[in-house]
């Protein structure tokens, strides 16, 4: 096989290294030893030494340069910036709930320093839950109140073109920045136009474009220019996706989650937030309540503003992973942040001249970093302020002045900094920095000259692509996308070849008579609204057919090529989805309360979501919402609902997510009492996956933000970092019934993951912490040696992968029948679909956002096609049978779905050819 950097990409792609300047603490410290005689000797024996450490030094106390001209690729793993790193603590969360929660406890004790680097940042986000008693861990209030204990707080966020996405970051940077000068808000990059296309007509007739794939597959070139703007001849269609929350340089969060709406969510992903009996309860607060299949998120900066009727529709779940870390990788994390701050300050904030903004330093001392320091003191000393000029020629000459004295002491301080400097830039552990644990990470990342201002990498590609052709038995995988390639002829897509690897894989496998087996877990369908004909979704259209043209369609799919060998691909690799249900609390509760009150649940929601005074929360004062001073409409509805008697438990029965949990409650059993139809009170979604995680052997973890796509993959397109995670902590264990020695975190997590999926683990308290909800250093839970543990131990075992498909079939097979779900293999055309979905649901999507109150159409979107079944109560036990039979959310994927359809994507529209990286 290729090595990894011509598997995945060919020749390197890295500049060339050029001269550093002779200025800096260590070069006129040498200045001056050369103006006198009597070191002359000295100066001989070190400079050398000095010569080759000069431009890291400039760079790391000076605060020069951090681009591409001082880095250089190809000397570690991967083709990375950094090798490995030994001696971390690294802790998983599966799904927001507890990582939310942990990344709150880390924020109540920062002391020093948060830096944060997010794609979105909602300032509203709640990390605990419910609202109603936890204010004050809401993420504004949280970062107000450390910037107001002295903590310095930068934060990099992704700056959207407006007509494309809703992120509103000019909102986030703004309202940010006014809770605090200690808050300082970078958003990057600027989407301006170069000077021809400014001199066109495009940009001021563009400025109110509402951009989707439809209406950019219709757009020149140099009008896509004004959208998106140029850089370098780049046209910027590329995001910032990184994760990462660093606090006081001592513990790491990142992964899949960005500090936003529509994230936060437990491992049973209950999908109704219906509260009839107390507004109090509600879980997912003004626009945190979100399915993006229905519309997407709209005038966020309005977050208690939600048109979606809780009363009559779903959200949609987020399954998700990310980590927590202590240790040396740190470091290397750190020199990634500071890279890109002082990359986007160097290029637009400078000229700004406000004294929030400035470079971040690489500290010598302690591998730390620096940041403002007060005027005139040793950066040793204090690790969160300025050093202008001055400041810094003092501290210089100081050295200078211990160089001339004690030249001797040189040398050695020289090695020891040497030692440090290596630490940062040759992968390996700086002296100081203590160990945290024995799991060995190496940084990769997705970054360019447009994203980071340093040479091209793509050692996360390389990375996937060498760990899954070194795998031994087993790879899992989760994420968002998967699109990618086995070859150079599947156009648009690039030279991404996690496909091409994972054929070589299996090929290499079923020629040797090996059992290998590939677990491939991905959405149905993208987080995109509409229905699936409608020429709003032609962007929707585009990437499923990417992904099919990856998967098993087109002529040059992983399957196809499989298939080509003279093997079966279904034997060594299958593609499964999520999918899950629930049931809306709209009893006679909700009826009665409303009734009595004169007010519509709904109209009290709203209420409830305005009622807070956030100003008055940061002036100290206890705002907690069941004492917060509200309006009528909930004041009214809460005293009507709080004298109506519960019966039966059902006053607060709000979800019934348990049912296909372990040890949840048979739907079978759970009462209703009247009120609206209970055929109408079930609802179901795609359980979105946004996870970005590769597991391999039980051994080997990579996480973190980047998609299985081109996007993510080239280096040249969205930024991304992730880490490839190895635990030398041994977890006994099984491959295909034999002993095997798994990693404890690896293993952990693909058991955890599976188990989750399959209803294996129970419903999760979020009001109640445990250790899944505590940042590293505390171990994570999990119950070894438990039944449902032992029966997916073994991933590649015939009893675990007949559990796992038999569960998968099961459930398809339900949401087939009572929901009409689709995607769905038994519709492989438009006439199809139309048959089975477009008759009852079209237009749907519009009746839930409240753009359609007139309809007079039979069903509502994600709700039982009722004509399946018996009329009145007959019918809803005949649901609820074969509701009983899901467990867990587990489904196929469906691989014919539209087989038919020769271009799926152009189903009576065409992608612009400058839009098809877009979606790959």
């Amino acid at each position: 096989m290729a090595d990894e950097k011509n598997l995945t990409y060919g020749e390197d792609q890295a500049d060339g290294m050029n001269e550093g300047s002779d200025r800096g603490l260590v070069g006129d410290s040498l200045q001056r030893l050369q103006q006198n005689e009597g070191v002359t000797s000295l100066f001989n024996k070190v400079s050398g030494a000095v010569q080759d450490l000069r431009s890291e030094f400039d760079r790391l106390v000076v605060g020069q340069s951090n681009n591409s001209s001082h880095q250089t690729l190809g000397q570690h793993r991967f083709d990375g910036f950094v090798g490995p790193q030994d001696g971390n603590d690294v802790k998983w969360y599966v799904d927001g709930c507890g990582y939310f929660w942990a990344v709150s406890m880390a924020l109540q004790e920062a002391r020093h320093s948060i830096w944060i680097l997010d794609w979105w940042l909602s300032p509203e986000l709640y990390l605990r839950r419910p609202p109603a008693t936890n204010e004050q861990y809401r993420l504004d209030r949280m970062l107000q109140s450390a910037a107001q204990r002295g903590v310095q707080i930068n934060i990099i966020i992704y700056k959207e073109v407006k007509q494309a996405l809703t992120l509103d970051s000019e909102y986030t940077k703004h309202y940010l920045e006014g809770l605090h000068p200690n808050i300082a808000v970078f958003r990057h990059p600027d989407h301006l136009p170069d000077a021809q296309t400014l001199q066109s007509s495009f940009t001021s007739s563009l400025q109110n474009l509402s951009l989707n794939a439809s209406t950019a597959s219709k757009l020149g070139g140099d009008a896509l220019k004004a959208l998106y703007g140029v850089k370098n001849d780049i046209v910027l269609y590329w995001a910032h996706h990184e994760k990462l929350c660093i606090v006081d340089s001592e513990i790491v969060f990142m992964g899949g989650l960005d500090l936003c709406y529509g994230r936060w969510d437990t491992n049973q992903h209950s999908i109704a937030d219906a509260h009839p009996g107390n507004l109090n309860a509600i879980v997912f607060p003004g626009q945190d309540f979100n399915n993006a299949r229905i519309m997407d998120f709209e005038h966020v900066s309005k977050w208690q503003d939600n048109k979606l009727d809780r009363k009559s529709s779903s959200r949609m779940g987020w399954s998700d992973v990310s980590i927590s870390l202590r240790g040396p990788v740190i470091e290397d994390l750190k020199r990634h942040f500071v890279q890109r701050w002082n990359f986007i300050y160097d290029e637009k904030y400078d000229v700004r001249k406000d004294v929030r903004y400035h470079r971040l330093n690489l500290g010598t001392f302690g591998g730390g970093l620096q940041t403002q320091e007060p005027t005139g003191q040793d950066p040793r000393l204090h690790g969160t302020s300025r050093v202008d000029h001055a400041g810094r020629s003092s501290y210089m000459h100081r050295i200078g002045q211990e160089v001339y004295d004690e030249g001797e002491e040189l040398k050695e301080h020289l090695s020891k900094r040497a030692h440090q400097v290596e630490g940062q830039f040759r992968g390996t552990r700086p002296l100081n920095i203590p160990r945290a644990g024995h799991i060995s990470c190496q940084l990769v990342r997705s970054a360019s000259k447009w994203s980071n201002g340093t040479p091209t990498e793509h050692s996360i590609a390389n990375g996937y692509a060498k760990t899954i052709s070194q795998a031994s038995h087993f790879i899992y995988i989760e994420n968002q996308f998967f699109i990618t390639a086995t070859g150079d002829k599947q156009s648009p897509i690039k030279n991404n070849l996690i496909g091409s690897a994972l054929v070589e894989r299996i090929l290499r496998a079923a020629r040797n008579g090996e059992k290998f087996k590939v677990i491939v877990v991905m959405p149905a369908i993208p987080a995109f609204a509409g229905d699936l004909k409608d020429e709003a979704s032609l962007g929707t259209r585009a990437i499923m057919e990417y992904q099919y043209n990856s998967i098993n369609r087109g002529g040059h799919s992983i399957m196809e090529e499989i298939a080509k060998a003279g093997f079966d691909p279904v034997q060594y690799i299958r593609w499964y989805n999520l999918r899950n249900y629930d049931r809306i609390n709209i009893t006679s509760v909700m009826q009665e309360a409303e009734q009595r009150s004169g007010v519509d649940y709904e109209e009290a929601r709203r209420d409830y979501d305005h009622r807070v005074d956030p100003l008055g929360y940061s002036r100290g004062e206890e705002a907690v919402y069941h004492q917060a001073p509200s309006s009528n409409e909930f004041r009214r509805y809460q005293q009507a609902a709080s004298q109506i008697p519960d019966n039966e438990g059902l006053k607060d029965l709000d979800t019934v997510a348990e049912c296909y949990m372990l040890r949840g409650r048979d739907i079978r059993e759970i009462p209703w009492d009247g009120g609206e139809s209970e055929m109408d009170a079930f609802v179901q979604e795609e359980l979105y996956i946004h996870s970005k995680i590769m597991i391999v052997d039980d051994r080997t973890v990579v996480c973190g933000s980047a998609n299985c796509n081109d996007r993510s993959m080239l280096g040249t397109h969205d930024s991304e970092i992730a880490l490839i995670i190895e635990d030398s902590e041994a977890l006994e264990s099984e491959m295909d019934g034999r002993p095997w020695r798994a990693s404890r975190f690896a293993g952990t997590l693909r058991r955890q993951l599976t188990r989750k999926h399959l209803g294996l683990l129970p419903t999760q308290d979020f009001r109640k912490q445990d250790r899944n909800f505590e940042p590293a250093g505390t171990p994570n839970a999990y119950d070894h040696g438990s039944p449902e543990d032992r029966l997916v131990e073994d991933p590649i075992s015939d009893r675990f992968l007949n559990f796992w498909n038999g569960r998968a079939r099961q459930n398809t097979l339900a949401f087939r029948k009572v929901f009409h779900a689709v995607p769905d293999d038994t519709v492989t055309s438009w006439p199809e679909y139309e048959e089975f979905y477009e008759k009852y649901f079209h237009g749907a999507e519009e009746v839930a956002e409240g753009k359609d109150k007139n309809s007079t159409r039979s069903y509502r979107w994600g709700h039982v096609v009722a004509e399946e079944f018996s009329s009145g109560e007959q019918g809803v036990r005949e649901v609820k049978e074969i509701l009983s039979t899901v467990k867990g959310t587990l489904v196929e994927m469906p691989l014919t779905f539209l087989k038919q359809e020769k271009d799926l994507a152009k189903e009576g529209f065409s992608l612009n050819a400058l839009t098809e990286d877009i979606y790959t």
